[in-house]
């Protein structure tokens, strides 16, 4: 099933890690539940787990109000948080720098967030994100190369897409229609591949 917007993998991974976070850390430590005492170390997990989700919502919860105060906060957590949750805390960052137009940092938090994650699919989102601001800061050649990064078959439309956006940029209208026609072949949506198409017509104008 092909991807229409990264965006809903992003939520579905959120809700992935916070439903999950419990089992995620069970199943971890019951390898070695027989050295260490496994009720010791389920405890530890859970607890480190339930902290790390609650430290990541405290961190973003208060983006939205535009202070500086929580952007900094924000930021530090971020940093800090060498894990699934700092690559969350990136991207929601990203989202903020680019709204606010600074594309520079919105830039250094997804590049942030991708040494972060480990999770392939969140990688995939990330290199997408970070394409898209490359091509928005005139950088046609690195997005190309981050593109490499979005890995898995469910993508290959929305990579499409982008990837003939990105060639267009640079002139190659030949090379914009070759990846536009892939995509639509592809396992795209209906609304996905029609989009591609429009562009398609579009370059004969």
């Amino acid at each position: 099933m092909e991807i229409n917007n990264e965006n809903d993998q992003v939520e579905a991974l959120k809700s992935f890690f916070a439903e999950n976070g419990k089992a995620l850390a069970v199943g971890v430590i019951l390898g070695i539940g027989a050295l260490v005492g496994w009720r010791y170390w389920n405890s530890h997990q859970v607890d480190t787990a339930r902290d790390a989700s609650m430290a990541y919502e405290n961190a973003v919860s208060s983006l939205s109000s535009g202070k500086p105060e929580a952007l900094a906060a924000a930021e530090k957590f971020a940093a800090g948080a060498k894990n699934t949750y700092g690559s969350f805390a990136s991207l929601e960052l990203a989202q903020v720098f680019v709204d606010k137009n600074d594309l520079a940092q919105a830039e250094k938090q997804l590049q942030q967030g991708l040494a972060a994650a480990s999770d392939d699919n969140l990688k995939s989102v990330i290199n997408l994100r970070l394409a898209r601001v490359q091509l928005q800061m005139k950088q046609p050649d690195a997005a190309l190369k981050t593109l490499e990064g979005v890995k898995g078959e469910g993508w290959t439309a929305i990579v499409a897409d982008l990837r003939g956006e990105i060639l267009l940029s640079k002139g190659d209208k030949q090379g914009a229609r070759a990846a536009w026609e892939a995509g639509a072949k592809s396992d795209a949506s209906p609304a996905l591949s029609e989009m591609m198409r429009m562009k398609i017509n579009n370059l004969s104008v």
